[in-house]
């Protein structure tokens, strides 16, 4: 007589969720649970006791054989599956997480050639970004490839309102950080003011302008053939990128730097 478990009876649902984390589907656990309660049995013991199909469990057995959680004792029609220890689980998840980790370290090495090949001159592409969050990860962007000069309008009360000056020096030092300067044209907003204070320190060149005639609330980043607008107030950022458009911005750039210095002479 075989006697039937309910799984969700005899795991707490923590011990369940952790399992389903590290990767084992509802059958897995179904028929491993099962068998750790059994010890050992033959395939359609197992079956019933995990209230999975006699074929299924087949697939699920191997599955788990491989794992190394199962072991086979007898040949077919005796064949009987025995429960490694509960131990054993961790030494699984454990031989995961290093060959995760040994494919990482390759992956990071090959990286560049990828890059080398990687195609995006003829695919423009456009990203939208919303909420607090969202304009995060639109600045994290601006730093994905360090050794550059980024191209800006702006002015930093907005930013630091929308994303805290806490958050906005971090991510000035990450720049240093990275060898990545800025040259911009600045609203002469307070915040601007007490920012400017550390350009040379923050490898940053401004040309400030008066806030009362150009206040920019949007902020205009050109890098690394991208253009990135960022609605402070309305909290959502567009990036574009082309490396078509990026020249076109660049060369708008270029007009209003000559003429915010010009300004700066008067």
């Amino acid at each position: 007589m075989y006697i039937m478990i309910n799984m969700k009876k005899v795991l707490r649902p923590e011990t369940e969720k952790a399992l389903l984390e590290a990767g084992f589907s509802d059958k897995e656990i179904a028929v491993y649970v099962a068998l750790l309660s059994l010890g050992k049995g033959i395939v359609t013991k197992i079956a019933r006791t995990a209230s999975i199909s006699r074929t299924t469990t087949y697939d699920v057995l191997d599955n788990l054989s491989q794992k190394g959680l199962v072991k086979i004792s007898g040949k077919e029609p005796k064949q009987e599956y025995v429960a490694e220890s509960p131990e054993r689980l961790e030494k699984f998840l454990s031989e995961e997480i290093e060959i995760k980790n040994n494919s990482l370290n390759k992956v990071k090495y090959i990286i560049p050639e990828l890059f080398s090949i990687y195609n995006t001159k003829e695919i423009p592409r456009v990203r939208y970004y919303e909420g607090i969050d969202g304009l995060k990860r639109a600045l994290e962007d601006t730093l994905s490839k360090g050794d550059t000069e980024i191209l800006a309008s702006g002015g930093a009360e907005d930013m630091f309102e929308a994303v805290g000056e806490g958050y906005s020096r971090e991510y000035f030092r990450k720049r240093v950080e990275k060898n990545i300067s800025i040259r911009g044209i600045a609203s002469g907003d307070s915040g601007t003011m007490k920012v400017a204070e550390r350009n040379m320190e923050e490898l940053r060149e401004i040309l400030i302008v008066p806030n009362d005639k150009f206040h920019f609330s949007v902020e205009t980043n050109i890098y690394n053939d991208k253009v990135l607008n960022i609605s402070w107030k309305e909290k959502f950022a567009v990036m574009i990128e082309s490396k078509e458009i990026a020249d076109a911005q660049k060369k708008v750039f270029e007009l209003a730097w000559i003429g915010a210095r010009e300004m700066g002479r008067k």
